[in-house]
């Protein structure tokens, strides 16, 4: 029907639970009584998903339907004849029949109410329970609402009527037949409002449609306050979503604002519109210029009409349905997209007219909103105020942490070609401030660059605004080398603003995001530390320490968590919150990777509500990619590669804060064999990750390409890939960082035939840590040390440092790598060949760290150790001989090899992953197609999911 909800929608409202009462007492409990249930609800908020329920045999129970459906050029009528009765025990039920239910009858259509008459009263006088649905009655013509007027006051016995309209089009507002009805006493009369959706009705409406993944808060947020929670409304406008944007990992509040309003709407308030009068369209149009709820006054303002005039104007609209008064004296449309859509068909020059005069009423205001006055007076063409009101906005938003709209606001305005130059070096640095808390964009980098370029800018303005970009690219756009050069050039400029000056050595300081050596940072370190030391400026304090915190604890400075508490006891002062967010965030990245796992959580957790209550988008954005981080070194892997896909796909632009989901999705698709993804998301360019992402991250992600080299047996890339990854770390001079890349490199470079290498590796890692024994570092290190024993064939003396890193994992906690270890430590003991029972533990140990990989989704991780326990199961349990019989069904050997086959492993892959040949893992990728019916390899993981195996 036309205007209806998708059925299986969620759309629940306040009447649901009295509607649930009425059918079951009035229709499920049929009696002689005859009841009215009035459904009213402004167009799109759901009544014909009620209607669809009463048809269905199931609700309403045997009796006769009649569906009465008012249009413009008549009415409708269509019989349902009664259903069979329910089968009881014994009858049709017993059998195993269904009952047939007999089709509707045709629908007639009637222009004449008198033939209307004639046909509903033999249908409804019939004697027995007859439901009447009445639709649209809002569009009944004066004959057909005395029909129905007259039937309601002398009802037949059994009548349950029901009537569908919306109150907004009523002819006389609050009558629903045009005059009062004379009910008799004896009938039930029950009303129901369909209500919009509230804001979590609408996140599960479209959670329903997209997916909780692709449904960020700020998405719900948009579509809910432009939709106006109207259920309609909702589901056109996330099928255009879909239609606009194509599927997409994760969708924007930007791109609901690109999809524009829904087709149905748009025709719904238009041809409102069209009804009114010429002389009375004024005022809706200004409502749709004003942009927002406005009073009577304001109305009559924008369209410039006298006040009596606008007040007719203003009646008309309210009585055509076109706009609605939302609260005391003030009016607007239904929903934000519906004057959207008026908004679109206003012409030009009436358009800006009318803008200007919403900026003169806007600007009378106290107080003055910039940010819309300078939107209307943008639209209006008047550039000077428009400029001026763009510089109060961005201001006032930088105040309140709404640096989002500020960069909004100012990236549009430096982008016009007609701004003075003054004005442009007054708001640079504006945009500049908010780029670096905010969310930058391409554009903003390209605007900020552009004002760089102009030599007649003061020099004090060009470091500060040079300062920031620094910042946006260092931290932001992964350009850390180009970061490192503006922040250069920005301290040499802001000689004589120490404070700015100190802000600009206090990130060259952090060796995170640039390959530059570590003295060099530790020189700016030691400049800035003695400059904020002799500084009389709190904030300036703040600033250098939030940012020289991560690099304290890298270099094992003891001082370092000190610090930290004294950075804590900054919350009181507001502008030092985002400086003190940005420090927590800082340490909780540091101690993440240093294996400090138990001080993570809190960090972060203090660290994102004090970005939030501050306004700072790019430190809340880096510590929810820490949360991701935190998340897989701690085992918790369900629904973690979504969320880090979506948390890419938000990123956009800026690969710093990606680069931690990028991570977290190469290694969860590591272990679980699905190494083309693992590859897809490791490596940019041919290198690990894109150029520009975070050293440590380079370091993990480098460590895992050898690992699969690995496994693959290819030594000869896996020992060149971490020889190139190895000359990387010993350039930067953190050792700290080598936790993730050591025990994979030293054992790439020992199975090679480089054993003393190998070892000198393990050797330099230890010198380079200058006693800065972390636990992440630490455990890696007696790792290490089993790798170079295990290769060198003294399997029994490598064991008990694999138990101390599987300790040590444990403690942090780290389970996936403590497992690993704890296998390592399992696989020596059976090679060192140290006696029958310390072979059965063995396998004991081995068979439990299947079981903990499974549980923890390391699918690929679990069949690599299965393979190794059938070369060393004990005899007992070792199947008979010969081939057991497993008919259609895929036995447990084919089971593993389509498993891996889906997760897009090559033959040769798995052949080293299950320790067979290439040809036998051939041989059970054919019988494994034959049996599941997959005509090749790509088919396979569908075809295995869709019977039982």
């Amino acid at each position: 029907m036309p205007g209806n909800v998708e059925e299986g929608e969620p759309v629940n409202t306040l009447g649901d639970d009295a509607w649930e009462r009425w059918l079951k007492q009035t229709l499920d409990r049929p009696t002689r009584q005859p009841a009215l249930l009035l459904i009213e609800g402004k167009a799109g908020t759901g009544k014909s998903r009620l209607v669809d329920r009463l048809l269905d045999a199931s609700e309403t129970g045997p009796r006769p339907r009649i569906v009465l459906t008012f249009t413009a050029s008549g009415a409708a009528l269509a019989h349902h004849p009664a259903h069979p009765p329910r089968p009881e025990t014994g009858s049709d039920r017993t059998t195993g029949r269904s009952r047939i239910e007999p089709p509707p009858l045709p629908p007639r259509i009637y222009t004449d109410a008198a033939a209307l008459g004639e046909e509903l009263a033999s249908l409804v006088e019939s004697g027995g329970p007859v439901l009447l649905i009445a639709e649209d009655v809002h569009r009944a013509d004066p004959s057909s609402q005395d029909l129905l007027r007259r039937l309601l006051e002398r009802p037949p016995a059994g009548l349950a009527a029901v009537l569908v309209y919306r109150p907004e089009e009523l002819a006389e507002p609050g009558l629903v037949l045009g005059r009062p009805v004379s009910y008799p006493a004896g009938l039930s009369l029950l009303r129901i409002r369909r209500e919009p959706l509230d804001a979590d009705e609408v996140r599960r409406l479209v959670e329903e449609r997209l997916g909780p993944e692709s449904c960020p808060p700020e998405l719900v947020a948009r579509i809910h306050e432009r939709s106006a929670g109207v259920p309609q409304v909702v589901v056109d406008l996330v099928r255009q979503l879909e239609d606009v944007c194509g599927p997409k990992e994760r969708y924007t509040a930007r791109d609901v604002d690109a999809t524009g309003p829904p087709v149905r709407l748009a025709e719904l308030v238009l041809g409102r519109l069209a009804a009114l009068s010429p002389e009375h369209r004024a005022v809706p149009c200004a409502a749709a210029v004003l942009d927002e709820p406005g009073s009577a006054e304001d109305l009559y303002a924008v369209a410039a009409l006298p006040a009596e005039t606008g007040r007719e104007a203003l009646m008309a609209a309210l009585r055509g349905a076109v706009l609605q008064e939302t609260g005391s004296d003030v009016y607007g449309f239904p929903s934000p997209l519906a004057g959207t859509a008026v908004y679109e068909q206003l012409p030009g020059p009436l358009r800006q007219d009318m803008h200007r005069r919403a900026a003169a009423v806007l600007a009378r205001r106290h107080p003055v909103p910039w940010a819309r006055l300078a939107t209307h007076r943008h639209r209006g063409g008047q550039l000077r105020g428009w400029l001026k009101a763009v510089e109060r906005a961005a201001e006032q938003c930088a105040e309140a942490g709404e640096h989002q709209t500020a960069m909004d606001l100012l990236e549009h305005a430096l982008s016009h070609p007609s701004v003075p130059r003054e004005v442009r070096a007054r708001l640079a640095p504006l945009l500049a401030h908010s780029a670096v808390l905010g969310l930058h964009t391409d554009q903003t980098v390209e605007v900020l660059r552009q004002i760089l370029d102009d030599q007649s800018l003061p020099p004090a303005v060009r470091g500060q605004i040079r300062l920031d970009l620094g910042l946006v690219l260092y931290n932001q756009a992964g350009m850390g080398l180009q970061g490192w050069v503006e922040l250069e050039q920005a301290a040499d400029e802001l000689a004589e603003r120490p404070a700015l000056a100190a802000r600009a050595m206090s990130a060259l300081a952090m060796p995170v995001m640039s390959a530059v050596p570590l003295e060099r940072n530790l020189h700016w370190l030691e400049k800035v530390q003695k400059m904020a030391a002799l500084s009389d400026d709190p904030e300036v304090r703040t600033a250098v320490a939030a940012n020289c915190i991560a690099v304290q604890l890298e270099i094992g400075d003891p001082t370092a968590w000190d610090v930290l508490e004294r950075l804590r006891e900054e919350t009181d002062h507001p502008e030092r919150l985002p400086h003190v967010a940005r420090g927590l965030v800082n340490a909780a990245d540091a101690a993440l990777w240093l294996g400090h796992l138990q001080r993570v959580g809190g960090l972060l957790e203090e660290g994102l509500d004090l970005a939030a209550r501050s306004g700072a988008s790019y430190v809340e954005q880096d510590g929810r990619g820490s949360v991701l981080l935190l998340d897989w070194i701690n085992g918790r892997w369900e629904g973690l590669a979504a969320r880090a896909r979506a948390f890419v796909a938000e990123t956009g632009v800026m690969p710093g804060p990606a680069a931690d989901a990028r991570i977290v999705l190469g290694m969860l698709a590591l272990a679980q064999g699905e190494w083309q993804q693992m590859a897809a998301w490791l490596s940019g360019d041919g290198h690990p990750l894109p150029v520009g992402s975070p050293l440590p991250h380079v370091a993990a992600a480098a460590g895992a390409l050898v690992r699969t080299a690995i496994a693959r047996g290819d030594i000869d890339t896996a020992a060149s890939e971490a020889a190139d990854a190895w000359d990387r770390l010993r350039d930067k001079g953190v050792w700290v960082w080598a936790s993730e890349l050591a025990p994979w490199a030293v054992e790439a470079t020992a199975r090679a035939g480089r054993a003393q290498l190998a070892s000198d590796m393990v050797a330099e890692f230890e010198a380079g840590l200058k006693g800065n024994l972390v636990p992440a570092a630490a455990a890696a290190l007696q790792w290490c040390r089993g790798v170079l024993l295990e290769t060198a064939g003294e399997p029994a003396r490598a064991v008990p440092h694999f138990r101390e890193a599987a300790a040590l994992y444990t403690e942090m906690p780290r389970p996936y790598v403590a497992i690993l270890t704890n296998e390592a430590a399992a696989q020596c003991v059976l090679e060192a060949g140290r006696g029958t029972e310390a072979a059965a533990a063995a396998v004991e140990e081995l068979s439990l760290c299947v079981q903990q990989l499974t549980d923890l989704g390391a699918g690929w991780d679990a069949a690599r150790v299965r393979a190794t326990l059938r070369a060393h199961q004990p005899a007992p349990e070792q199947r008979p001989r010969g081939r057991p019989s497993y008919g259609d069904q895929l036995s447990p050997r084919e089971q593993e090899v389509v498993d891996l086959a889906s997760a897009g492993l090559t033959n040769r892959e798995i052949a080293a992953t299950l320790h067979l040949s290439p040809r036998t893992v051939e041989q059970h990728v054919s019988r494994a197609r034959r049996k599941l019916e997959s005509q090749s390899r790509q088919q396979l993981s569908r075809s295995r999911n869709s019977r039982p195996v």
